[in-house]
């Protein structure tokens, strides 16, 4: 009997490693979905350390910074996501009109490319792209699209 308990043990924690394994790696198929879903998901962009994917969300502005005038101008504004998670926008406004009037707190649906870092990421793209080679993006306040 004592030669049997040590082999089943064993096998029993090869099978639910294995089980454990399954239910936290994430197929190809469900990435690409997680990255379709956005940064607002369970499995979110910034959980997956996404680059270069695009996202929609919609959260809260909670700080707004003076503009990035470094090479394309770009308007900068802290947005946090219902999850909690906060993330950097870069709004092009050489491309897009600026999103006007922008207040603390106000409520805005946004769509861009994400760039993952550690302080939350960064959003941009969130503008139509004059040489048609990149997907349009937008920001959303009160009903108003910033493009």
């Amino acid at each position: 009997m004592k030669k049997l308990l040590l082999p089943v043990i064993v096998i029993a924690a090869v099978v639910l490693f294995q089980q454990l394994n399954e239910h936290h790696e994430s197929s190809p198929a469900e990435h690409h979905a997680a990255q379709q879903s956005g940064i607002a998901s369970d499995t979110n962009a910034f959980d997956i350390r996404a680059d270069g994917d695009e996202v929609e969300g919609q959260g809260i502005v909670t700080r707004i910074f003076a503009d990035d005038n470094d090479g394309s101008r770009h308007q900068r504004f802290i947005v946090r996501l219902d999850s909690g998670q906060t993330i950097l926008v870069a709004h092009n406004i050489d491309l897009a009109p600026r999103v006007s009037p922008l207040n603390e707190g106000d409520v805005i649906s946004f769509r861009g490319e994400y760039e993952w870092n550690e302080k939350g990421g960064v959003v941009h793209w969130t503008h139509h792209d004059p040489d048609g080679q990149h997907p349009a993006g937008w920001i959303r306040r009160n009903g108003k699209e910033f493009q």
